[in-house]
């Protein structure tokens, strides 16, 4: 008796064979949720309150060409950039001076755990008594990505293999090797995850700040269409925003990429069909 020798076949992805699948599928899956949109809206709802597609769509198109829109739109990225830089270089400093210190680690886990459920947003009423509506916002987003950063750090240098920290010792390299040559690189990649996050949370509390405060940019805009009746205009906002966002999204995972080209998953992930 004999038995085959033939390879099976590798099993693919529920996305398609391949990038060109994937991508093909992907523009199906929204042109039938557009669709879809479109068609719901006009059964079911007043274009005065609910505007179909085919209106928000023109509307999103003139508002490109308009100065207030690309001013906006980077009072907001600004707002989200300072308060993402704020909480990177504090997330990383706390992480690896509380991480690095095991006893230090076991007492303030506790205070963490408690301290990381607590929205950001509810320091708005104190914050407003002493900070003006943009460093507010500032320092909103700066402590909702402070947390995921901190934890991404913490979650990194619990992963860091002792073997390797005692190989690093026997080759007597010093502390600061260490957290260079062995530390550092197993961090890393938990810091681009935390990217990943952070640039959503960043993005969505910077207009949260205008829909909320009135600061200047995307939220403050949505806000004012909604006010004056202009029901049309608010949902083209809304679109660019999302738009903004996936941009930004898309931004981070190349980011990731490259920083983390050497990573066994991101090879992994580069080679995959």
């Amino acid at each position: 008796m004999t038995t085959s020798s033939r390879t099976p076949a590798p099993t693919r992805g529920l996305a398609g064979g391949g990038p060109a699948g994937r991508r093909l599928l992907g523009a199906v899956g929204l042109l039938l949720s557009a669709a879809g949109y479109e068609a719901v809206t006009r059964a079911f709802f007043s274009p005065l309150h609910v505007p179909p597609l085919s209106a928000i769509l023109p509307q999103a198109l003139r508002l490109l060409a308009e100065p207030r829109f690309w001013t906006a739109t980077g009072r907001t990225l600004l707002v989200a950039a300072i308060g993402l830089l704020i909480a990177v270089l504090a997330g990383v400093v706390v992480g690896f001076a509380i991480g690095s210190v095991p006893w230090l680690l076991r007492t303030a886990s506790s205070t963490l755990d408690f301290l990381r459920p607590v929205p950001s947003i509810v320091l708005i009423p104190v914050l407003v008594l002493v900070l003006d509506v943009t460093q507010i916002t500032v320092l909103l987003v700066a402590v909702s990505c402070f947390w995921i950063v901190l934890f991404q750090v913490l979650y990194g240098l619990r992963d860091v293999d002792q073997v390797a920290v005692d190989t690093a010792r026997t080759i007597r390299l010093g502390r600061w090797g260490r957290i260079v040559h062995v530390t550092w690189p197993t961090v890393l990649p938990y810091l681009g995850t935390a990217l990943r996050l952070v640039v959503s949370v960043a993005l969505a509390l910077a207009i949260t700040g205008g829909l909320v405060m009135g600061a200047a940019g995307l939220g403050e805009l949505i806000w004012s269409s909604q006010e004056s009746g202009e029901s049309t205009g608010m949902y083209a906002l809304v679109l660019l925003t999302g738009a903004v966002g996936i941009a930004l999204d898309l931004a981070a995972r190349l980011a990731e990429r490259r920083l983390l080209h050497w990573h066994v998953a991101t090879r992994r992930e580069l080679a995959t069909p």
